[in-house]
């Protein structure tokens, strides 16, 4: 994994001007803290930072191949999962290879079928080629989205990105943020519009696509589509084909030249993850696999059952360290360093995220990275096979809102009044261009139908948002996560799954679990699921309240407009917010958390609004 950004000019000879490209690189460094490397050619630049992770002396970048009358040099963020059948085919057409990296036969690749190279490739992956003669530049990223790439055109420039950072530190981008970025942060965050970079004049390419930059023009194509097609196959071998497309997707993520290890909550998908990668280990002769865990201090001295959260999981999660035999470690985070890495995530994220979801991700990740260059986790396994709440109650399941933000009033109580006057039409807008996305079948009952429409709501924006989370967090302490339930091969298959299959026995993630009957405890099989641990301990409240208290008697542009009552009253009455403000967690000491990332987003980006 790495980071990888770019820069055209259309009046600029870049090596002349070598702070900017300097800058650039620097907001990589914690992507890619092993080698640094750029190409530099008159008005273009590729820029990479390398987090080495397999072929470790040969997978060196930028990477430079020449056919023909053309050269192409590649800077690439990512993994392929299917290197080995590619390869195959690549050297059947004359191609040679003097590495083992993936990275050369993507090139290679590219070299080959151009554009048409992405629909072979499986993968979590961002990338760009730039053809020398030609004077063209590719980008693509992988079919899901699990790896960014953020872009800016204007005035004969062209800068790409692995983060939006890097883009702002070119300087041809200004921090400024118009009245929709304003919408994006305060009624859809820490959610984001698909493309949408907040700031204004930074654009991301979506899932599934790649552009050609070109005689100064950017084009753009969508590669990959989730479509709607017929499920043949009866229970039993639904039940067979998903747990093969799960083992093997796992097993092709466990490749790795330095250290793997899994996160493990004693959750269904993460057991799942840590019980097929042990095996595999045993196998291979590698001994046993080492598993983490996050905790905080005291949280069992606090924990209340709540719908989202019925049980804590310490029990399970000792369960499947025997089960798996596994060598396990406990993190456990202190409320003060939580409440203190909430501005260290913003910054990391570029954006307010998921407040102390995000932190603490941040913290736990610090602590694997110690041991450990490369981890696996079961992010999007909710998404795609039923799994939160909002599937399963059919008073929320045909409202027509997102389900995990259904009511704006939470977010209007916080701001002035006058302010963002459109917010919930801007909110009602995004959530009607998703549902138009859902490919459908003529045979579709309502259920089906509908159920279509949730999962791309699921797969464009909480899925994404987990998914930037996850990739920023991680990647900000040069550790690499992996994630097997986002192989599209696993969404392709859920995406036409009948519910009933899908919910096999009135569960949610029904298929899921009968898939592992046998294989994992019944007690993880079968547990009610429960969403990624937060803290349960008031002193964290005391803390986010005495930031937002200070944060409020500042004056600038953040503050113009908050309102102080309105945030005030939930500082004072915490129990009083009717449901979350985005998912299961984020309810009063998440949304005071929310204001904490804001303040120190705006101040360290020197966010401007223009609106």
């Amino acid at each position: 994994m790495c980071g990888i950004a770019g820069y055209i000019s259309k009046y600029k000879d870049l090596s002349q001007h070598p702070k900017i490209l300097e800058n650039m690189s620097g907001t990589l460094k914690n992507r890619g803290p092993d080698e640094d490397g750029i190409f530099l050619h008159k008005n273009i630049a590729l820029i990479h930072r390398r987090l080495a992770v397999v072929d470790i002396e040969n997978g060196k970048q930028p990477m430079i191949f020449a056919r023909g009358q053309e050269t192409y040099v590649i800077v690439y963020n990512g993994e392929l999962y299917n290197t080995h059948e590619l390869k195959t085919d690549l050297l059947l057409k004359g191609f040679e290879f003097k590495t083992e990296s993936d990275t050369e036969v993507l090139l290679k690749a590219y070299a080959c079928y151009k554009e048409k190279c992405a629909e072979k490739l499986n993968g979590i992956f961002a990338f760009a080629v730039y053809e020398l003669h030609s004077n063209k530049l590719f980008l693509c990223r992988d079919r899901i989205g699990v790896k960014p790439l953020f872009y800016s055109e204007a005035m004969g420039e062209f800068i790409f990105g692995s983060q939006i950072k890097t883009i702002l530190a070119s300087g041809e981008v200004k921090p400024v943020v118009g009245e929709d970025g304003l919408y994006e942060i305060f009624f859809l965050g820490p959610a984001r519009t698909p493309g949408n970079g907040i700031f204004r004049g930074i654009e991301e390419l979506l899932p599934g696509e790649y552009g050609v930059f070109e005689d100064g023009k950017f084009t753009k194509e969508k590669y990959y589509r989730i479509k709607a097609q017929p499920h043949t196959e009866k229970e039993k071998e639904t039940v067979e084909h998903t747990r093969f497309l799960l083992r093997d997707s796992i097993e092709r993520q466990l490749i790795s030249h330095v250290p793997l290890c899994t996160f493990l909550s004693g959750g269904l998908d993460s057991s799942i993850i840590t019980q097929t990668a042990s095996d595999y280990y045993k196998l291979a002769g590698k001994g046993k696999l080492n598993t983490y865990s996050v905790e905080y201090r005291d949280n069992a001295k606090y924990f209340q059952r709540s719908l989202f959260q019925p049980n804590a999981d310490t029990d399970y999660i000792n369960l499947m360290i025997d089960s798996a035999d596994t060598v396990h470690h406990e993190v456990i985070l202190e409320n003060s360093r939580l409440c203190d890495a909430l501005s260290d995530a913003a910054v990391a994220r570029d954006l307010p995220g998921m407040a102390d979801v995000d932190s603490s991700l941040l913290l736990f990740c610090k602590e694997v990275k110690k041991n450990f260059s490369v981890a696996l986790s079961g992010e999007c396994a909710d998404e795609l096979f039923g799994g939160y709440p909002w599937y399963h109650n059919k008073d929320i399941l045909f409202e027509e809102c997102f389900p995990w933000s259904r009511s704006q009033d939470i977010r209007r109580s916080i701001l002035k009044n006058g302010i963002l006057e459109r917010g919930e039409e801007y909110v009602r807008s995004k959530y009607e261009e998703t549902v138009g996305l859902a490919e459908k079948l003529p045979s579709d009952t309502k259920l089906s139908s509908r159920m279509r429409e949730m999962f791309m709501l699921n797969f464009y924006w909480f899925m994404q948002c987990l998914l930037d989370r996850k990739d920023r967090m991680s990647m900000e302490c040069g550790l690499e996560v992996r994630v097997p339930f986002c192989d599209y091969r696993v969404v392709e298959y859920a995406y036409n799954m009948p519910w009933e299959l899908k919910a096999l026995g009135g569960r949610e993630k029904g298929i899921v679990r009968k898939a592992f009957e046998g294989i994992l405890p019944e007690e993880i099989c079968y547990r009610k699921k429960s969403p990624y641990p937060k803290t349960h301990n008031p002193l964290y409240m005391k803390l986010v309240s005495e930031r937002v208290k200070n944060i409020l008697n500042k004056k600038n542009a953040l503050t113009e407009l908050l309102s102080k009552s309105g945030i005030e009253d939930i500082i004072s009455n915490p129990e009083s917010i009717p449901s979350p403000w985005y998912g299961q967690l984020m309810r009063a000491p998440q949304i005071l958390a929310y204001i904490v990332q804001l303040d120190a987003w705006f101040e360290h980006f020197g966010v401007e609004i223009d609106c």
